[in-house]
């Protein structure tokens, strides 16, 4: 239908090509994750030039991952962070992830930066904290689940007003939720092990380097499924293929 709403996804850089070549692009990250049961998604790359769109047609929004840093403040980047403020106060249900999260929190006056306790890769457990219990999407979650990370920078300080709803033992904002229909959370729910062990590959030099077990971090015997069905959800929430609007 000619105005029927879309599921745009927010492509915030390209994998490296020895990740690209074996997993392909983020975008198709998410669209594989959510199996089809979404609005038709559309995937807007800014570091390409490429413009996001008015929101009018929007049932929901997912920020990504990127290889960039948020301290860079690359143009594209801060374009991005402008539409996202813009967005947020339209009320657009959002869910970022990674630099995603990062970014939301930077645009709305948080601090982002290196995390002082270094890299946090490979399959890492996150906990909620006391107040997911009543939170939309996560009320019914176990409070430790594991999740895919690979990250150096983290949501260092959130933005007044948002809630942190979990953490891991090396980052204090797993998951920060900023209202009723905008979620962010550090990990990533788009991985699927194939994904993960890519990006270990891609980095083995530099973990082992650093002391990584990486064999032991390759043998990922089941995946996060708890920290994917946060993806899902939102995705059922705000843009299922059978949804006429967001609630």
């Amino acid at each position: 239908m000619k105005d029927e709403k879309v599921l745009l996804v927010i492509q915030l850089g390209q994998p490296p090509e020895g990740i690209a070549s074996q997993v392909g692009q983020q975008g198709k990250w998410f669209v594989d994750a959510v199996q089809g049961k979404t609005l038709p998604v559309q995937i807007v790359r800014p570091y390409l030039g490429e413009s996001l769109p008015t929101f009018e047609r929007l049932a929901a929004v997912i920020i990504s991952g990127s290889w960039s840093m948020v301290t860079e403040r690359l143009d594209w980047s801060e374009y991005t962070a402008d539409w996202l403020r813009s967005a947020f106060d339209a009320d657009i249900p959002m869910l970022g992830v990674c630099y995603g999260h990062q970014l939301l929190a930077d645009a709305l006056g948080g601090k982002v930066g290196d995390n002082p306790n270094g890299k946090e890769v490979g399959v890492q457990i996150v906990t909620t904290h006391e107040a997911a219990a009543q939170d939309a999407l996560l009320r019914d979650y176990p409070q430790r689940f594991g999740a895919y990370l690979t990250h150096q920078q983290s949501v260092l300080e959130p933005p007044v007003g948002a809630q942190v709803l979990a953490s891991s033992e090396m980052d204090g904002c797993q998951i920060i939720r900023y209202s009723d229909r905008v979620l962010t959370v550090q990990f990533h729910p788009e991985f699927n092990a194939d994904i993960m062990q890519a990006c270990l590959r891609h980095n083995e030099t530099a973990l082992r380097q650093g002391g990584w077990d990486v064999d032991r971090m390759m043998d990922i015997a089941q995946e996060p499924l708890w920290a994917r069905k946060i993806l899902l959800d939102f995705v059922q929430r705000y843009a299922a293929k059978s949804s006429c609007a967001a609630d």
